[in-house]
């Protein structure tokens, strides 16, 4: 079938809006009309550094609603409202014991430009075109393997859950999942974006005492605050480290790292207190430790999350409900654009404009 995608042709460039042809659901695969998709830091990663073969049609935060489903898939059908998450092969070790987020096989199934039978199904000009995340929903419509699908309810706004698939998930699952603070602990977030903002309502969730955001924003800080956060220190303004013991009396017990900053890295580390765990989310650079004063001496633990180390079938439907119930309010994170406003909306996810943006694509 013919559908119009947002196909990036080479490295760092703009996307543009063109025809191209998406083949039939195989086994195992659903067939989705995208009504909406997120706009992630991960897609402008991928286009500008080349993270997936070109041509490629990016877009991994997809919501729509199922058309067709190919043999063997089950507990899916036509008309299902669903979220598009992250590929993982389901059969490997990780997988297995709950942590797919860690699939042995996630770098070739989510970035490797093929489908997980090693076949494309878009294609443009009889010439393959790379698949992203298993999804590619930056499109009208698009195909992915059922272990990507997540079912959700139909008296929500499908239009904005596209989110919950990857940004949204990874910062609330990040404390509520691999982190799971325990009641009346403190724990400081690093960057007041969707991922961070996301953590701040889950750590408000978790019952934390203290719920710490950095960022260099004040409007962000504000969010926060009407958020869940309890303190808010802005980076260029505080001594960051020594504000949070000071607030805190010894350091955090928890912290989470989004930016990617090294420097803001450091301090996440620095700003713990003895045995505590921060969990590093953003893409971050070579970074170089004290291993011994900053980390050993201490007891302390630095861990990589990936997707917050979510089952999506399992813990969007949470997140919904938590929605659903006012106590997670992600939507004030959102503001929707057009499809054909795609390249401005990354524009304003970069400078800081739109902490969450969202593409209406039908």
């Amino acid at each position: 079938m013919k559908i119009k995608a947002a196909v990036t042709h080479e490295q760092g460039q703009d996307f543009k809006i063109e025809e191209v042809e998406l083949h039939e659901p195989r086994l195992d695969e659903v067939l989705i009309k995208i009504v909406a998709s997120g706009v992630c830091h991960t897609d402008a990663v991928a286009r500008d550094i080349g993270l997936s073969p070109f041509p490629a049609v990016f877009g991994h935060e997809g919501a729509g609603i199922v058309e067709k489903v190919g043999e063997g898939v089950q507990n899916i059908a036509p008309g299902d409202h669903v979220v598009l998450s992250y590929a993982y092969c389901g059969s490997c070790e990780n997988c297995l014991s709950g942590h797919s987020s860690t699939c042995e096989n996630f770098n070739d199934l989510n970035f490797g430009g093929e489908m997980s039978d090693g076949t494309h199904r878009l294609h443009q000009h009889d010439q393959p075109v790379s698949t992203f995340f298993g999804q590619s929903s930056f499109g009208t419509y698009a195909v992915a393997n059922q272990r990507n699908v997540v079912k959700v309810d139909k008296d929500v706004d499908l239009a904005l859950l596209g989110p919950l698939g990857c940004g949204i998930q990874t910062g609330s699952g990040t404390v509520l999942n691999k982190l799971k603070p325990a009641f009346g602990s403190s724990i400081a977030i690093y960057g007041a974006g969707a991922v961070g903002l996301s953590a701040v309502m889950a750590a408000k969730i978790a019952g934390c005492k203290h719920i710490i955001a950095v960022d260099i924003h004040d409007n962000r800080l504000e969010l926060a605050k009407e958020l869940g956060a309890t303190h808010v220190l802005n980076g260029q303004k505080s001594d960051v480290v020594k504000e949070i013991k000071a607030i805190t009396g010894s350091g955090t017990h928890y912290a989470i790292e989004t930016t990617g900053v090294p420097p803001v890295v450091k301090q996440s580390v620095h700003a713990l207190r003895p045995l505590g765990a921060v969990a590093i989310v953003g893409v971050t650079p070579a970074i170089e430790f004290d291993v011994h004063n900053d980390i050993m001496a201490e007891g302390k633990t630095i861990m990589g999350v990936i997707e917050g180390d979510a089952v999506p079938q399992l813990f969007i439907p949470e997140l919904v409900e938590y929605y659903k119930k006012g106590l997670f309010p992600f939507d004030k994170l959102v503001q929707f654009y057009e499809f054909d406003q795609i390249n401005q909306a990354f524009e304003d996810s970069k400078t800081g404009k739109t902490i969450k943006p969202i593409l209406k694509i039908s």
